[in-house]
Parts: C-alpha cells; sequence; structure tokens
C-alpha cells in the first residue's frame, strides 16, 4: 500500500496540501506560469498570495483584476474556476521598506505563510545601477527579513539567473564570492549622485555585461549570507523562453530577450545574426522552471539540508543546443507555421564577422525597412518599420554577450531532482531537460509566438502559406535582379 501511494500519489502535491504561499513577481512572466500552476496542480493549496504594487497608472486593485483575468488562467477557468478565489492580493513592493505591507497583510501573512517565491526583478538590461541595485539586491534582503518573521516558514525559493556569474565560465551550482561586498556597494550607490555612478557604472559591475547579472550575483550572497539559517533554494533559470505544455503549449507572453529575435527570424525581418553558430544556446522553457521552484521547495521541507541548495536550471550541460540548429529549427518553423503578419521569406545566417553582419544590417534591415516606411508615407499611413527595426536590432545587441560566450553549468543537484521524483511527480512536475526534443520544441516556440504573441490563429494558416508563396517568388526576383546587375556592373 505504501508503495502504490509512493508510486501512485503527487507527493509534491501533497507537500502544498493546507499550505499558504506567498510569491513576489506574480505578474510576471515567471511569476504568472507559477502561480497558475499552483492553483491547479495543487488542488489542496489554501492560499497564493500575490504581491503587487502600482504600476503605469493603476492601482493596485485594478492590477490584480485585470491579473486574475489574464489568459494564463484560462485552463484554471475551464478545469476548476473555483480555484481562482485562492489568490489572494498583497499591496506592496519590493523597493519599500517592510515591502510597504500594512499591519494587516503583514500579520496574515505570519499567521499563514509556511512557502515563500521570490522571483520579483528587474530583468531590464540596460537598467540604471541603482535601480537594479535597489530592486534586485536590496529587494531579495527585504524578502528575507520578511522570511525571518514567518514562524511556520517551510521553504524560502530565490529565483536568480543562471548568468549571475557571466563573469566565468564554468558556473557550479553554488554562491561565489562577489567581485565587491554587497553593503559596500549599496552605502556607494545610496549616496553617490545618479550621474558619476552611471559615468562609472563599467567599472562597477566589472567582467558583467550588465546591471542585471551584476545585481542578481550580490544578491545571491545576501541570500547565503542572511538566509542560511533558513530553509532556502537557489533557483539560476538560463534564458526562459516559451512553455512546452503547460500552462499551454507555447504559452509565451512577452517578446524579451530572445524571444523577440525568434519572432523576427520567423517572420523574415531579421536576416542576420551576431553570434558564434558553434556554441551552445542556453534555453529553458517556463513551465520546466516553474517546476524546478515547485519541487525545490519541496525538496527542502523533505530533506532539510544543512547549507544552501543551488540549482542550474540549464539545458547546455544535459541536452545541448549549438547556434546554428537553432537557426535552422526557427527557419523551419517559420516555413512551415507562417504568421500572415510575415514580412519575408524567412532565411537568415547566424555570423561572427562583425563588419559582414553590420553591411547585412544595412542592406536587408534598415534599407528595407526605409523603403516601406516611404510606401506606407504615400499611403497616407503612420511610418513604422524603421521604429520596429530599431528596436529589434537594439534587443539583438543587447543579447550577443550571451551569443558570442558559452559557459559549463554544473548539474548535479538538478540532475537529482528528478531523480528523487515518483513516477506520478514526473508526468505532473516534470524537471527532466534532457527529454525535450529540440526541433520540436523550437516549433512550438514560433507557433505559440505566433498565437499568443502575435495573436494569429492557425486558422489563418493556410493565407499565410499562400503569402509566403508569394514572398518566395518574390525573393527569388530580387536575387536574380541583384545578380544581373552586379554581372552587368563588373563587364561595364
Amino acid at each position: 500500500m505504501d508503495a502504490c501511494r509512493n508510486n501512485c500519489e503527487s507527493q509534491i502535491a501533497d507537500f502544498y496540501n493546507g499550505r499558504s504561499i506567498f510569491v513576489t513577481g506574480a505578474t510576471g512572466f515567471v511569476g504568472k506560469a507559477l502561480v497558475e500552476k499552483l492553483v491547479r496542480s495543487c488542488p489542496g493549496v489554501q492560499n497564493v498570495f500575490c504581491l503587487v504594487r502600482p504600476k503605469n497608472g493603476k492601482d493596485v486593485d485594478s492590477r490584480f483584476r485585470d491579473y486574475t483575468k489574464n489568459s494564463v488562467f484560462n485552463r484554471v477557468r475551464k478545469e476548476d474556476s473555483r480555484a481562482l478565489e485562492k489568490l489572494r492580493l498583497v499591496a506592496g513592493d519590493v523597493l519599500l521598506p517592510n515591502l510597504g505591507l500594512s499591519e494587516a497583510d503583514f500579520e496574515i501573512l505570519r499567521q499563514e505563510v509556511s512557502v515563500v517565491f521570490h522571483t520579483a526583478a528587474t530583468i531590464r538590461f540596460n537598467e540604471s545601477i541603482g535601480l537594479a541595485v535597489e530592486m534586485n539586491t536590496l529587494g531579495t534582503r527585504r524578502i528575507i527579513d520578511l522570511c525571518k518573521q514567518l514562524p511556520c516558514l517551510k521553504a524560502f525559493v530565490h529565483t536568480s539567473t543562471a548568468y549571475s556569474n557571466a563573469d566565468k565560465r564554468e558556473v557550479l551550482e553554488k554562491v561565489y564570492d562577489p567581485i565587491v561586498d554587497p553593503d559596500t556597494l549599496i552605502n556607494f550607490v545610496k549616496n553617490m549622485p545618479e550621474d558619476i555612478l552611471n559615468g562609472i557604472e563599467p567599472v562597477l559591475i566589472g567582467g558583467h555585461p550588465n546591471t542585471y547579472t551584476f545585481t542578481k550575483a550580490l544578491a545571491e550572497v545576501i541570500v547565503e549570507r542572511e538566509a542560511s539559517t533558513l530553509p532556502t533554494a537557489i533557483v539560476r533559470p538560463s534564458i526562459v523562453t516559451a512553455a512546452v505544455k503547460e500552462p499551454q503549449v507555447g504559452w509565451i507572453d512577452n517578446t524579451s530577450g530572445i524571444t523577440g529575435i525568434v519572432m523576427e527570424v520567423s517572420r523574415g525581418t531579421i536576416r542576420s545574426v551576431l553570434c558564434d553558430k558553434n556554441m551552445t544556446v542556453d534555453i529553458i522553457p517556463v513551465d520546466i522552471v516553474v517546476n524546478t521552484l515547485l519541487v525545490a521547495a519541496a525538496n527542502l521541507f523533505w530533506h532539510r539540508p544543512e547549507k544552501i541548495q543551488v540549482y542550474n536550471c540549464t539545458t547546455g550541460t544535459l541536452n545541448p543546443l549549438q547556434w546554428e540548429e537553432l537557426r535552422r529549427y526557427i527557419v523551419k518553423a517559420g516555413r512551415e507555421v507562417p504568421s500572415r503578419y510575415v514580412q519575408w521569406y524567412p532565411g537568415c545566417t547566424f555570423r561572427i564577422n562583425f563588419l559582414m553582419h553590420r553591411l547585412t544590417q544595412i542592406f536587408l534591415h534598415f534599407l528595407p525597412a526605409y523603403f516601406l516606411d516611404l510606401i506606407m508615407k504615400f499611403q497616407g499611413l503612420k511610418p513604422m518599420m524603421v521604429k520596429i527595426c530599431q528596436k529589434t536590432m537594439k534587443s539583438a545587441k543587447a543579447g550577443e554577450f550571451f551569443s558570442t560566450h558559452q559557459w559549463n553549468f554544473g548539474a548535479t543537484l538538478m540532475e537529482n531532482l528528478d531523480l528523487n521524483l515518483n513516477k506520478t511527480d514526473r508526468e505532473l512536475f516534470p524537471v527532466n531537460v534532457k527529454t525535450i526534443g529540440w526541433e520540436e520544441y523550437i516549433k512550438i516556440y514560433v507557433t505559440g509566438i505566433r498565437k499568443f504573441i502575435l495573436k494569429d490563429e492557425l486558422s489563418s494558416l493556410t493565407m499565410a502559406q499562400k503569402k509566403l508563396k508569394k514572398l518566395y517568388w518574390g525573393q527569388r526576383i530580387v536575387q536574380c535582379l541583384a545578380i544581373f546587375m552586379f554581372v552587368a556592373f563588373i563587364l561595364k
């Protein structure tokens, strides 16, 4: 009977039975997927408290109402709409002392919460050093201070990034000594004018490519120093991408980072990407990240490790994917499931030669964009292609550090997470990245972008395929004209 229980019932879901959970960053990409998974796959969970702050002129009540109506919860609404009643609004902000919590909200959290997931962060690569420190580093300290006041705490899981040690090439599952003491830097940032800080930012962050990875590294040090007496785990995802299966196949809700590149390559608008095509690109589906967070928390309760557990939630070591393979799969998917918003026949080169990359950008990105804007202007429409092109190029440039460098991430603890799961939990909370078939997944990713970002249902596929065929022959005509003009110029 016990053997049947171990093999047939979900031990992960059982861990969350009767527990109340506190989630920061609940309105973010990972946060949405985490909250959705909790209320859908852990039916015994008592409450999920979501920290929400005012933003873009909206108060917390309005944001929370919009949040509960988000399409990420469509599956929950269909299967058990009452599960959404477990979502609880907590007004606050990690930028404020004591998270800006009211006395009443703090008391509720203190009495009820036993698991804390900290996913809030500013993920903008070009964020000012001052705000990045406040949000990513000091924000983490404020969460730890709260955790220390929760008498029922069984697990605190901090979401970091695999690139918190971007200045190293081999990254093990441990917290590394900082290049600068966090408190020294915090005091320095607080007392230094912003213009001076921005001027010396490259010196402060050292070998890090941006303030995001730098301040996340400092946050890890604070976690190790100040949360060592708590049941604590750090989960380090690499580049988080669309869902394999949950909450919906291919689900994605933003075009940040590599998603914008994948979208534009599949639409034919990006023809060149600067990267070393023989290097490994480390992407991780969002649902695997969420499952890792949930399983890591349960493991803290079951095994009660003596030290903080660090999980490199990555694929590059266990299931590597080369940049050239990624390019090939994106182009193939873009041709097989084109969107009606396809702009040119998909085809792209990943190259390391900067001069060739720049020339390609000028002739195949910017000049066509200027030409299309000119046509739109004559038609009385608002020109937008140059702006779109500039935005896409800016996003691609921000990722060039990651496309021209490679890391070897240790993944022993990550592998052990899967080994310790029973058969049921391997199906309900899969964390084994070796099961990802990259060609199939990239097609899911491109189709997800088509559906969730471009809002283009598969019903338009036939029309899109006809458009793609015209673009194919249009490309051939342009290529023939270009060859003819080149030969004529040589002969002349």
